[in-house]
């Protein structure tokens, strides 16, 4: 086997221990200091649960990443078969983006941080990313547009790190639900780049994959009682959902202008879709009732399943399950179907789950709710 893909287990591995070395930590500090997230009307949990489980993500990466590619570079062991200037400059921007959103999370995890400055923060990472030279060339023909011109890719680009970092963000309702999305989506992504020879992402894909692991495990086996159980925060999901918006867009940009596989762009997409849609649906919920459509409320994809009936850890496995269903049928799709009919067909059946929920909340409830 290669070195390369040494480095690649290894990356996971490192981060997997340093992960399951801090949380416990994190807990700790927690407790002493009282740094809980409090229930509320819109929150599912009804105990204060520590929240800061986020904090040990974006140290962990970057410790994995740095002590992993200075040791390559050490040894002179192969480390991309990309112009090297090129990932420096992406490596840097992802960086100062991190460091943004990671700093703006631990704000309003410990004080509260308005989701005007969140957007803010938002849009300067998407402007980093824009600038190191990753931005959206191309769509590929998504409904007939192809090639873009700088500034509208420029704009496409933010759009989509805002929208992806605030689809994670929100969707961090229940226990594992979006460290688990993550988990599968980067999982997914890792082995998209190992397959297109793009190692070093697959090493930030695999780095963010093994701290996630055990965050996953405290969050939804832990057992509060006993003082294990953690939440990530918007520390965490902010970073995550920054995290995935930057591979994604690596991804598109390998797919449309270096002749990469349009397959792999098509399931990278499909593993991000739940949030994607889920966010959507939401915001055009809020505004439909004449509601702010940045303000919390109780009508995510994993409120409606609870209000159906379902127990949490039975809403977990049925949206988990859902989005391993779209990564399959979508791939499936690929070789029959263009890129455009495929998310229709995704977005058809999306809006299918909605009004059978929407059937049985009313007959659970006895009261109507729309889409």
């Amino acid at each position: 086997m290669s070195i390369a893909y040494w480095f690649l287990i290894a990356s996971f591995v490192l981060s997997f221990l340093m992960g399951w070395w801090l949380i416990p930590r994190v807990l700790i500090i927690s407790y002493k200091h009282q740094l809980f997230d409090m229930p509320d009307e819109r929150k599912v949990h009804d105990k204060p649960i520590p929240r800061l489980g986020g904090l040990t993500f974006f140290p962990v990466i970057t410790i994995t990443l740095s002590l992993l590619m200075g040791i390559r570079y050490l040894f002179g062991w192969d480390v991309v078969n990309l112009p090297a200037v090129e990932v420096l400059v992406e490596f840097m921007m992802l960086l100062a983006g991190s460091c943004v959103l990671y700093i703006v999370g631990v704000g309003d995890d410990l004080i509260g941080v308005s989701y005007k400055w969140k957007f803010v923060a938002q849009i300067i990472c998407g402007i980093l990313i824009a600038i190191s030279g990753l931005w959206m060339h191309s769509l590929g023909n998504f409904f007939g547009f192809d090639t873009l011109p700088k500034w509208l890719g420029y704009l496409a680009t933010i759009f989509v790190v805002v929208y992806i970092t605030n689809a994670f963000n929100l969707i961090d309702g229940i226990d594992g639900l979006a460290s688990g999305l993550t988990a599968i989506a980067l999982f997914v992504m890792g082995a998209v780049f190992v397959a297109e020879r793009q190692l070093i992402y697959a090493m930030i894909a695999f780095s963010t994959f093994g701290v996630i692991v055990p965050f996953w495990f405290y969050n939804v086996f832990g057992n509060r009682r006993k003082g294990k159980k953690i939440f990530m925060g918007d520390t965490g999901s902010l970073t995550l959902g920054f995290i995935m918006s930057f591979l994604l867009l690596r991804i598109m940009l390998t797919g449309f202008e270096h002749e990469g596989r349009p397959g792999f762009i098509l399931v990278a997409i499909s593993a991000l879709l739940i949030p994607l849609f889920d966010v959507i649906r939401v915001a055009l919920h809020r505004i439909r009732k004449h509601r702010n459509p940045f303000k919390p409320d109780r009508n995510h994809i994993h409120h409606k399943l609870l209000r159906s009936g379902m127990k949490m850890r039975w809403v977990l496995a049925s949206i988990i399950s859902m989005d391993v269903l779209y990564i399959v049928l979508n791939w499936y799709l690929n070789k029959y179907l263009n890129i455009t009919v495929i998310l229709l067909i995704d977005l058809a059946l999306w809006g299918v789950l909605h009004l059978c929920l929407n059937k049985r909340i009313k007959q659970v409830e006895g009261v109507p709710h729309s889409i």
